[in-house]
């Protein structure tokens, strides 16, 4: 009998899903996705997206490894000692981790933009509503009055005082070039990507090699330990923190399990 034989199968409530599964996670977030769909925050481009990550985080083990903990320590330090910080939230983030978000942005006291590719005002209106059902109060991406240099289609409209005026910026689940374009308008980036090698963690400050799902709360939990640090010991673990070697490490994981 396969893994998914011990799930029901037809799941109206993720609270169906057996937490003692052995591929509790990735049910999870497939259900998650699904009624994303219905709900038309994600779009079925989403559920693609989001087999690839489960491929990755397979072979990582699901859990979070020790650079990806680093990783997510480094991404707090960074988004407590940001003037502006903002979380960027796509479809499948806020299918998946809408609450935490929410969490997230009260503890680094960032603001929260909606950005999408697929972007219609149906979806990013939905979306809005989405992550104030879950705690948000303010919501930003639907003015869209300011646009990312360099980049074309939907994804390029930002708000003015949102992503666009961002010194630090979480972008996770995100396409390369909307990574590359954020880079090149000096903005410290914060990328959450099961691939080590896809553009967005090879252009990131600080990659997060890991699920979403797990990152997110650490990030939180993170933060919470370090808020009452000083900025010269929150600067001290940004200067810690080695990309490329965590960018090695989650490769070597994946590659070969160590």
């Amino acid at each position: 009998m396969s893994d998914d034989d011990t799930v029901p199968a037809d799941v109206e409530h993720e609270a169906e899903i057996p937490e003692d599964h052995p591929r509790y996670q990735d049910l999870l977030s497939r259900h998650r996705i699904e009624e994303g769909i219905e709900k038309g925050i994600t779009h079925l481009q989403g559920m693609h997206a989001e087999g690839r990550g489960s491929a990755f985080d397979y072979l990582l083990g699901e859990e979070t490894i020790e650079s990806a903990d680093e990783a997510e320590r480094a991404a707090a330090a960074h988004l407590l000692l940001a003037e502006k910080p903002v979380l960027s939230i796509n479809g499948n983030v806020a299918a998946l981790v809408p609450e935490k978000m929410v969490e997230l942005a009260a503890v680094v006291d960032a603001d929260l933009e909606v950005n999408l590719f697929n972007r219609t005002p149906e979806r990013m209106q939905a979306i809005a509503d989405h992550l104030r059902d879950h705690g948000a109060e303010d919501v930003k991406g639907l003015e869209a009055d300011a646009r990312i240099p360099n980049l074309d289609h939907q994804r390029a409209k930002v708000d003015a005082d949102g992503i666009y005026a961002a010194d630090v910026v979480l972008v996770p689940l995100e396409d390369g070039d909307r990574a590359e374009a954020l880079e090149a308008m000096g903005k410290t980036e914060i990328v959450i990507d099961l691939n080590p090698l896809s553009r967005s963690p090879q252009v990131a400050d600080v990659p997060i090699v890991d699920n979403i799902l797990r990152a997110v709360p650490n990030m939180a939990d993170h933060a919470r330990d370090l808020a009452d640090a000083d900025a010269a010991e929150l600067r001290a673990i940004v200067e810690a923190f080695d990309r490329e070697a965590a960018l090695e490490a989650a490769e070597e994981r994946i590659r070969n399990g160590l």
